[in-house]
C-alpha cells in the first residue's frame, strides 16, 4: 500500500472519528458519575455532570476543529478558521479538570491549575493547533475575497441541492442529479486549482447551480402524488440538458489548461533556444 493511499486512509480515520481518546476517557467520568448517583451524594453528582458535559463539549468542539483543519488542508484555497475550535475544546478540558480537581476532588487551587494546564497543553501537543493563516496562492488579476466568497456561495447551493435530492424518490432523478453535484465539484475543484478561470465559470457559478436549485426546491415543494409523469420527464430533460452544460464546461476549463500549458511549453522552448 502506497505512502499516499495510508494518508488517505488515515485523514478519513480521523475526519470519522474526530477526538476519539477524548471521548473514550469520558468513561471513567461517567462510571464515577453514576457511583455518586448510587450513593446519594446529590453534590458530587452534580458537580460530575457538569464535569461531564463540559468534557463532552470539548470533546465535540476538538473533533470540529480537526474536521475544520482537515478541510482546510485538502483546499487549494481556503480562509483560515474563524473560530479556533481545537483551542475553544483544549479550554474546555481545561475547566473541567480544573473544576474535577478543586470542587469535586478537593485539591488544592494551584495543583488543580497545574493539572488544567497541563490537559491543555496535550490536548494542543496531540492534536495540533487551528490554522492561522488564508491559503491562498498567487492570484494575479483575482481578488481573493471574490474568489473565496464565489466558491462559497456556490458549495452552499450545491449543499442545497443535496438536501434537494435526498428528498427525490425517483430513482432515476436522484441519480441525475447526483451525477450533476459531481461534474459541479469538479468544475468547483478547476477553479480553486487556477483562480483565473473564475470569470470563464462565473456564469456556471451564477446562473446553472442556482437554476438546478431553484428547479429541485420546487419539484421536492410538490406533494407526491400531485406529480405527474409529464413533470417528471420535464425535470428529467432538464438535468439531461444541465449535464450536457456541464460537460461542456468542465471541457472548456480543461482545454482552456492544455492551452495554458501549450503556451509555457512554447515560451520555454524558445528561451531555449535562444
Amino acid at each position: 500500500m502506497s505512502e499516499t493511499t495510508l494518508e488517505q486512509l488515515g485523514k478519513r480515520w480521523q475526519r470519522k472519528t474526530g477526538a476519539l481518546l477524548l471521548y473514550l476517557l469520558m468513561l471513567p467520568l461517567l462510571l464515577s458519575l453514576m457511583v455518586s448517583l448510587i450513593g446519594g451524594n446529590v453534590r458530587l453528582f452534580l458537580l460530575k455532570l457538569a464535569a461531564f458535559l463540559l468534557w463532552g463539549g470539548a470533546a465535540a468542539a476538538v473533533s470540529h476543529g480537526i474536521r475544520q483543519s482537515l478541510d482546510y488542508e485538502e483546499a487549494d484555497v481556503a480562509r483560515a478558521p474563524r473560530i479556533p475550535w481545537k483551542i475553544v475544546g483544549a479550554l474546555l478540558l481545561a475547566a473541567t479538570i480544573f473544576l474535577l480537581g478543586y470542587f469535586a476532588g478537593h485539591a488544592s487551587a494551584g495543583a488543580s491549575l497545574f493539572a488544567a494546564i497541563v490537559g491543555a497543553t496535550g490536548v494542543v501537543l496531540y492534536y495540533g493547533v487551528d490554522p492561522r493563516r488564508d491559503k491562498l496562492p498567487d492570484m494575479e488579476g483575482v481578488d481573493a475575497d471574490f474568489l473565496l466568497q464565489s466558491l462559497d456561495e456556490a458549495r452552499d447551493t450545491l449543499e442545497t441541492i443535496r438536501l434537494h435530492s435526498r428528498k427525490i424518490h425517483d430513482l432515476t432523478l436522484h441519480r441525475a442529479i447526483e451525477h450533476a453535484l459531481e461534474q459541479a465539484e469538479e468544475i468547483l475543484g478547476i477553479i480553486e486549482h487556477d483562480p483565473i478561470k473564475l470569470r470563464k465559470a462565473r456564469k456556471f457559478l451564477v446562473v446553472y447551480i442556482e437554476g438546478v436549485a431553484r428547479v429541485t426546491e420546487r419539484y421536492v415543494a410538490l406533494d407526491r402524488e400531485t406529480v405527474d409523469e409529464e413533470t417528471r420527464q420535464r425535470l428529467q430533460r432538464l438535468l439531461e440538458e444541465v449535464q450536457e452544460r456541464f460537460d461542456r464546461e468542465l471541457h472548456r476549463l480543461n482545454e482552456s489548461e492544455r492551452f495554458d500549458l501549450d503556451v509555457q511549453i512554447d515560451a520555454l522552448r524558445k528561451q531555449i533556444k535562444e
